[in-house]
């Protein structure tokens, strides 16, 4: 087991660890003050650079215009990138298109594609994922009102979904519903590709999140799916496998997720370290110098430690064996890095004091937008059950 980095792959994280850092953290403040308008502007130059520099979208392969690494290789770079918010955007593998795209490669058509995968991928089209509906439970899939009908000729999609992420501005929509009711459970619902520009697609409305609401890449949406007339090629896979595919989809996706957590979480460590250093309290001392806030340092900074080599294992075992080999432990890191965040930030919050919650760093803006960590995706409850149940299947 080694988690050394190739000179290569060194070099791509030396140079995505300076862009970052002299880039996009200048450009912070103005997704702090939701000067969406001129974020996204600069980040199109950002992104500009990105690919001059072949860091472009590092999970797809090299025949998509990606870097083509491993998922220990892309979770040690998505370390780096969760550095800053902007980071995943900036690089072309922000949820939920690199998820997207991933089914899109594995399962789509060669018309589907040419029409989706092939824009997605070069960056120059958004896509969102529609599967959460408000009235039921976001963690069980098998619990779904939508439906989409075929007559002979087209489907007929009816559905309400919301926390539909990055909807604004997204060019197309992934939406899962019911295609074959009277199937087993895990077989009912399918997976349709519909164009955001088709008559009956509606987005209601930016959900406020904790008292923003976000912008394009940065948003979730309410969307409504209203007798919505696909051709027959819309239909993603085989009916009755979005189960399966919303499975395969999550695997990898978790593991991005608790790398970008990882990041996220250094990036509170290191604010929080840099004015413990500089907060004067007492004559010459700084907060820094006081039992009690090292103490707190101590503790944040080793549960991060200890997640950031868990994440690393299981994406070193994926590599290895396959998803289902993993799953136990995919679900663990899954409720065990998202406390883990939570734990850090709050801790740096804590320790910045009156500072902490106001938006003159960016710690308020990770405490409101991550603590949804611990429950998109499966919340923690449905994670611990689940890996549970591996580890008492295993022992028998």
């Amino acid at each position: 087991m080694d988690f050394a980095l190739s000179p290569g792959l060194k070099a791509a994280c030396d140079e995505t660890s300076c862009l970052i850092r002299e880039q996009l953290l200048p450009l912070e403040p103005l997704l702090l003050g939701h000067d969406y308008a001129t974020l996204m502007g600069e980040l199109e130059e950002v992104r500009q650079s990105v690919r001059e520099l072949g860091l472009w979208a590092p999970h797809l392969p090299t025949e998509l215009g990606g870097m083509g690494l491993s998922l220990l290789e892309f979770a040690q770079m998505a370390e780096i990138l969760g550095y800053s918010p902007l980071g995943h955007f900036a690089f072309g593998c922000q949820a939920p298109d690199a998820g997207n795209a991933e089914l899109l490669l594995h399962c789509g058509t060669l018309e589907q594609r040419q029409r989706y995968l092939q824009p997605l991928a070069k960056g120059e089209i958004r896509s969102c994922f529609a599967m959460t509906e408000r009235q039921l439970a976001g963690s069980n899939p098998l619990m779904m009102n939508s439906e989409a009908e075929f007559d002979g000729e087209q489907w007929h999609l009816n559905a309400h979904k919301w926390f539909t992420t990055a909807a604004e501005g997204a060019d197309f929509a992934i939406v899962m519903a019911k295609t074959n009711p009277d199937a087993a459970p895990h077989q009912q619902a399918s997976m349709l590709l519909v164009p955001m520009d088709a008559p009956g697609v509606s987005r209601l409305r930016n959900i406020s999140v904790m008292g923003g609401e976000g912008h394009g890449p940065f948003s979730h949406a309410e969307m409504l799916f209203d007798d919505v007339k696909l051709p027959a090629d819309a239909l993603l896979g085989r009916p009755g496998q979005g189960f399966a595919l919303a499975q395969a989809r999550l695997g990898p996706g978790r593991i991005h997720h608790c790398m970008r957590w990882l990041g996220l979480a250094q990036r509170a460590l290191d604010e929080t370290i840099g004015y413990l250093n500089q907060r004067a309290i007492t004559g010459q001392k700084t907060l820094g110098e006081q039992p009690l806030a090292q103490g707190m340092l101590a503790e944040a900074a080793a549960a991060h430690r200890a997640a950031r080599w868990f994440v690393l294992h299981t994406a070193w075992e994926v590599d290895r064996e396959d998803f289902a080999t993993v799953r136990a432990e995919i679900a663990m890191i899954k409720f065990h890095t998202a406390r883990m965040l939570q734990q850090v930030v709050d801790t740096a919050v804590q320790l910045h004091g009156g500072l902490g919650v106001t938006d003159d760093t960016i710690l308020a803006f990770l405490y409101r937008e991550e603590r949804a960590a611990r429950i998109y995706d499966g919340p923690d409850e449905v994670h611990k059950l689940a890996a549970a149940k591996q580890l008492l299947r295993a022992h028998r």
